[in-house]
């Protein structure tokens, strides 16, 4: 199966990766095997300017994204002519506005984790609900989704929605933005995305993969400022010259979780993976159908090769775990690099009765409560720094445990196995406090940046460098397991304690904690 075809040369191999994640952009060149041969990776800003806003520079985002390409290329040891295709993996949600003459972005991007467009959520739902959009789109209102971050910079810039109107500012998540750059930015850029990062804007018909006319209205975005949806593999245009990658077809999109799912090769319906990253996000393939989740999970789109049937999937998304490590870290000073959270952690031998409910941003799945607000329960003078460490690691794995929890119950078939990945899966302790709070084996695969691996399988395919996913489904290789440990009776105590401190997060929100706050 090749979905389009490509025309490089026979010595043209290997396949670049662009990661474009929440806190850095990484590239990774991988040899037709899916093996990593070289990689480059530089972190960028994350801008706070007020209490539950988070913003990125796209411009800094950019300019590192050309770093990383020449540093991975560098490394493998490669030039464009060995390069068969590129792909790119994304933060998702994020929000970029950019002037289509000049190139530069008329803001900063507002980050997947912003909660200032609350206000917004709120007046949209009024009389409607949180589902307003939710048969259209799999998605409920929140904070989480593209949609409002646009109206928010739309009320707060009126000249920018008749500017969108004339087509003079462009809007993408930020797999469009580096796409438009790659292939010519303001001098001819390609404006597409995929259909994955346009399931997660709010704006698009899960049944017709295309913009939704009536939702467009209702929220007065303007059409001409969106990008093509097109599918997740199909050359979608080639680099620009100047760059080291000058002719190289670019020719794989997928949303962060999606590529993670691709490159776990859990391409069936029923397979199932999650991602330990900044926050976790597990997915369950649904195949071709749509499945609507009753227990707090989100329907969206798992990839569409070509022009084939697109691939749909439950998501269960949480908002905060490798960045409650990196916040113990930078704003409490606890740990100098997030790589001693392990260590710390496992010089105590349990949380000393701490627990941290992370929820910063509201609680995602299966919550979806954006009252609920951070919370650390259970102290005396007994807790120390370690303790801390402990309970930050098990608060990754008992938010997880609730997710898996809700997608057993949608899909009535209990999960036998889980698969892991991303840069939390080093931790050991973690894992195995996941394997025995879940009561499966937890598995992790010998490459675990899948999320890289995913943008490259589906670029791959697009340009004939693989045949089709039988012969990615023979790349994937166990590294390692975790098998539960913990005795039944203590696995259920940890279970009621999380859920009794998830109860001390809810209903904090209110005119009085929120007064100071700026407000959307």
């Amino acid at each position: 199966m090749s979905p389009t075809s490509g025309a490089r040369p026979t010595t043209a191999d290997h396949i670049l990766a662009i990661d474009q994640g929440t806190t850095s952009t990484r590239a990774i060149v991988f040899d037709s095997k899916g093996v990593p041969r070289g990689s480059s990776q530089l972190e960028h800003r994350q801008l706070f300017p007020a209490p539950g806003w988070v913003e990125h520079d796209a411009a800094e985002i950019w300019r590192n994204a050309q770093s990383v390409i020449e540093g991975a290329m560098r490394q493998a040891g490669v030039a464009a002519e060995s390069i068969a295709a590129v792909g790119i993996t994304n933060q998702r949600e994020t929000v970029v506005l950019w002037d289509r003459a000049t190139g530069e972005p008329v803001a900063n991007a507002i980050v997947w984790q912003d909660t200032r467009t609350q206000a917004i959520v709120d007046r949209l739902a009024e009389g409607h609900g949180i589902n307003r959009y939710t048969e259209a789109t799999g998605l409920p209102l929140s904070t989480y989704f593209s949609a409002t971050k646009i109206l928010w910079l739309f009320e707060q810039h009126p000249e920018l929605r008749e500017r969108a109107e004339r087509g003079e500012v462009l809007f993408g998540t930020t797999d469009s933005w580096l796409l438009w750059n790659l292939t010519g930015g303001a001098g001819g850029g390609v404006h597409a995305t995929d259909v994955t990062n346009a399931s997660r804007t709010l704006l698009m018909d899960l049944r017709t993969l295309d913009w939704d006319a009536t939702i467009l209205g209702e929220l007065g975005i303007p059409r001409a400022m969106l990008p093509e949806i097109r599918s997740s593999s199909e050359t979608y245009g080639a680099v620009a010259s100047g760059s080291p990658l000058d002719g190289v077809p670019v020719a794989g999109i997928l949303g962060d979780q999606q590529a993670a799912t691709f490159g776990q090769a859990a391409f069936s319906r029923g397979e199932v993976k999650n991602t330990y990253g900044t926050g976790n996000f597990l997915i369950v393939n649904t195949g071709t159908e749509i499945v609507r989740s009753k227990h707090g999970l989100i329907t969206t789109v798992a990839y569409q090769l070509g022009e084939q049937p697109a691939a749909y999937a439950l998501e269960g998304s949480i908002a905060v775990t490798g960045s409650l490590v990196q916040w113990l870290r930078d704003n409490l000073g606890l740990i100098s690099s997030s790589a001693e959270v392990e260590q710390l952690a496992a010089s105590v031998e349990d949380n000393g009765g701490v627990q941290i409910v992370p929820a910063f941003s509201g609680l995602f799945a299966p919550h979806w409560r954006p009252d609920a607000r951070g919370v650390i329960v259970g102290l005396t003078r007994y807790a120390t720094k370690a303790h801390f460490a402990r309970a930050a690691l098990e608060s990754t794995a008992l938010q997880t445990w609730e997710v898996l929890e809700a997608a057993d119950a949608d899909a009535a078939a209990p999960l036998e196995e889980l698969r892991v990945d991303g840069g939390m899966t080093a931790n050991s302790l973690l894992m195995q406090f996941q394997s025995d709070l879940l009561g499966v084996p937890v598995v992790r695969p010998k490459v675990t940046e899948t999320t890289a691996l995913g943008a490259a399988y589906a670029a791959g395919l697009a340009v004939g460098l693989w045949s089709g996913l039988d012969e990615l489904r023979e790349h994937w290789q166990e590294d390692a397991r975790w098998e539960p440990r913990m005795p039944v009776e203590e696995r259920d105590r940890r279970r009621r304690v999380w859920r009794k401190a998830v109860e001390r997060t809810l209903d904090w929100v209110d005119d009085d904690t929120s007064a100071a706050l700026p407000r959307g």
